[in-house]
């Protein structure tokens, strides 16, 4: 048995002790999240940027915008790319190099709880339909890692788009040339999707898992809220398993946290009167 197996065990054993009693290791109860704080505005060469302070676990986004063609599927819509990098001094379990696949799972999870819910109006990001759309990249990086990166970088993803600006761009519809002006506008956000993530231990759920909640759990899911309070997102890992009252109750407490970190988010750019491209003879 390797040593760091036997100190999983006796923090498991210590954890699930608290955890039968209502407590947990760092004061909390199962359902109470941790004090959150959302800077935005953090990176003066992007876009939009945003930090995100859960705890000791700290995320930054920055979104930066350039044109580019679409995809052949979505001829009449721009794009958004995730990427999600692991910095090695935010944990000594990261290393340098290649993202790999736990911060590829994060990248996803925070892509697909933005696209399903439709947060951005990529139809108001396409130009020149099938020649060129304005591609969005958001890249997150983790600068201190103590549990509950998910929900930490799809908060920061989604606060830095609603700070970013794009430059208006003027389509002469005779030749098609392209210019883009100095005006710029809010990106198109029409929602504001927020992941919470639940972890099970034995046979008790908490939410917001600690790092060292994280290290002993039997199962993982993140469902991302819109601002409908439905769910438009749900990402569950580990071989445990969730009993159908067991979500149910996971939706209800996801709602209601969800509610009260949007309110920490700013708010929605004003985009009905909003002409992002203009056609010119």
């Amino acid at each position: 048995m390797k040593p760091e197996e036997i100190i999983s065990k006796l923090e498991r054993k210590k954890l699930q002790s608290l955890l039968l009693r209502g407590e947990r290791i760092d004061g909390r109860k199962t359902m109470e999240y941790r004090p959150i704080e959302i800077e935005t505005n953090i990176i003066s060469k992007a876009e939009g940027s945003a930090k995100v302070s859960l705890g000791d676990t700290v995320a930054i986004a920055g979104v930066k915008a350039e044109i580019g063609t679409p995809y052949p599927d979505t001829p009449n819509q721009g794009a958004i790319i995730v990427n999600t990098e692991f910095l090695p001094l935010a944990s000594p379990t990261f290393e340098p190099g290649p993202p790999d696949e736990n911060a590829i799972e994060v990248a996803r999870v925070v892509d697909r709880g933005i696209r399903s819910c439709q947060a951005v109006n990529l139809e108001k990001l396409c130009i020149l339909p099938g020649k060129r759309a304005w591609i969005i990249y958001v890249d997150i990086y983790v600068l201190n890692h103590a549990g509950n990166l998910m929900d930490a970088a799809g908060i920061a993803a989604i606060a830095a788009l609603l700070t970013t600006k794009i430059p208006k761009v003027k389509v002469n519809d005779e030749t098609g040339e392209i210019t883009v002006t100095d005006t710029w506008l809010p990106l198109p956000v029409q929602n504001r999707p927020i992941p919470i993530t639940f972890a099970k231990i034995g046979d008790v759920i908490v939410v917001d898992p600690s790092l060292e909640e994280e290290r002993v759990q039997d199962a993982r899911i993140t469902l991302t809220i819109e601002e409908q309070d439905r769910i438009c997102a749900i990402q569950k890992a580990l071989p445990g398993t969730f009993t159908t009252k067991e979500i149910l109750s996971i939706a209800k407490h996801a709602i209601q946290i969800a509610k009260k970190i949007r309110e920490k988010l700013p708010k929605k750019p004003d985009i009905k009167n909003i002409q992002h491209v203009e056609h010119v003879k």
